[in-house]
């Protein structure tokens, strides 16, 4: 079918960074183009406003670019609609020219090890969630009573998590941290947190200044052992060889710790570096959990990998948070690869299968459920280019299939299922009660964290 892109009509499903630089990328191609954003919350920002930790309001000024995008000529948000529930996915291929899933990686990893269900053993996910103030979320409880916890992985989200810990509540009083979660905070008996990080230094994913903020915390004490700093043969050629230099800064960070006297302080972050988790123990919860040393070998690729020895140690843990990765997950109508948590595709354009070549007609993804959980925030704008790219080149070529102009529209057909769509300005609406009554409370935002609460005052104001 051949169409001009100024006359396209595109449905983006998730109103994160991956959705938001989508429209971009497609108003930049065709001003004026028709995109109605999709998302199942009310409010928008995705991982920006559920993700990004609360004491970072740098990295959120990044809603100033989307709020530009959302005011473009032929923009529309639509919020509180389930893709999959309240609309499926072929109800909206028939009335778009083209789909483009947006949604992310909604879940996380599993540890796969013994006692990994027993209560308070949680994803790191849900914690930043609930802390974050998602609606999904805000209900969780987490024993903060305990005084040790383990935070498995050694990424920016561990970091974050790490530092929510340890962090004094009157600084995090200061945020807009979730309501709910300050008041639990600010009793928590949290003292020691391990992080637990499956090889040595140089292959820790955190970036320098997320891992810099632990050792710059009032009343906490970094521990580092010395010795894991000793680097084998294969990390110092795997270091030498590398581009990047967040991991010898890194290292730079980890060896002034190591110097570093201890103070006594009331909370301590223990880093164990070559080490994985094998079994939380427990009768009803968990209450220690054992880890084993690795060593680490040549990969064969240029890396490292963990090899485990017989070497294991027990932490008397009451809480464990893993942080070793987001899965996205499949939704109604769509191929999904389960192995590589993702929709496979090529280039963006969604294929019929993991490994096969032929493409699902209209249908695209970005971000995250694209291409993994990898990257920052503004990865997913070269992701969203190039795969809005990949469609406007599929419109050249006359491959964009038809809409059906016979169906009633995507607003008349949630109408008649009783779904209370939000608009941009609705929001906005929300936005300002946030602020309000975190001005009230001396504080940036008191987050709305109940989807039921949002829609009453989003009616109230119509």
């Amino acid at each position: 079918m051949s169409i001009a892109p100024s006359s396209l009509r595109v449905a983006i499903v998730g109103s994160g960074p991956a959705g938001f630089y989508a429209a971009e990328s497609l108003q930049k191609a065709a001003p004026g183009i028709a995109i109605d954003l999709i998302d199942r919350l009310p409010t928008p920002f995705g991982l920006v406003r559920g993700g990004v930790a609360p004491d970072h309001p740098k990295i959120k000024s990044v809603t100033r670019v989307f709020e530009r995008i959302a005011t473009q000529p032929g923009f529309r948000y639509l919020g509180h609609v389930r893709v999959g529930e309240d609309v499926t996915v072929n109800e909206l291929r028939a009335r778009y020219h083209a789909l483009l899933l947006c949604y992310g990686a909604e879940t996380d990893r599993l540890l796969g090890i013994p006692g990994e269900s027993l209560a308070g053993s949680h994803a790191a996910t849900e914690f930043v969630a609930w802390y974050n103030g998602h609606p999904d979320y805000a209900g969780a409880t987490f024993d903060l009573t305990q005084r040790e916890v383990a935070v498995v992985g050694i990424g920016n989200v561990a970091m974050d998590v790490a530092r929510i810990l340890a962090k004094p509540p009157q600084l995090l009083a200061a945020t807009d941290l979730a309501d709910h979660a300050l008041q639990a905070l600010a009793t928590s008996q949290v003292q020691t947190i391990h992080i637990i990080a499956r090889r040595g230094p140089v292959q820790a994913a955190c970036t320098t200044p997320e891992l810099r903020e632990l050792g710059e915390l009032d009343g906490v004490d970094v521990v580092v052992d010395p010795r894991d700093l000793e680097l084998d043969a294969a990390s110092e050629a795997e270091l030498a060889a590398m581009e990047d230099r967040n991991p010898a800064k890194n290292l730079d960070v980890l060896r002034e710790w190591a110097a570093r006297p201890l103070t006594g302080a009331p909370r301590r972050v223990v880093m164990h570096f070559n080490a994985s988790p094998v079994a939380l123990h427990g009768t009803t919860r968990v209450e220690r959990l054992t880890i084993v040393r690795n060593r680490l070998e040549a990969d064969g690729r240029g890396g490292v990998r963990a090899v485990a020895t017989d070497e294991t140690h027990d932490l008397s843990v009451g809480l464990v948070f893993r942080s070793v990765g987001y899965r996205g997950k499949a939704l109604p109508g769509v191929p999904f690869d389960d192995r590589a948590g993702v929709v496979p595709n090529l280039n963006g354009h969604v294929v019929e299968g993991a490994g096969s070549q032929a493409v699902v007609p209209g249908l695209y993804v970005a971000g995250w459920i694209k291409r993994g959980p990898q990257g920052i925030i503004g990865t997913n704008k070269l992701c969203a280019a190039d795969t809005v790219t990949q469609l406007l080149a599929d419109v050249a070529a006359g491959q964009i299939p038809a809409v059906r102009d016979d169906l009633p529209s995507i607003d008349a057909l949630l109408a008649e299922r009783g779904v209370s769509v939000t608009s941009w300005t609705d929001w906005q609406t929300l936005d300002k009660a946030e602020q309000a009554r975190g001005a009230a409370a001396g504080r940036p935002r008191v987050k709305l964290t109940n989807v039921a609460e949002m829609l009453e005052i989003v009616a109230a104001h119509r």
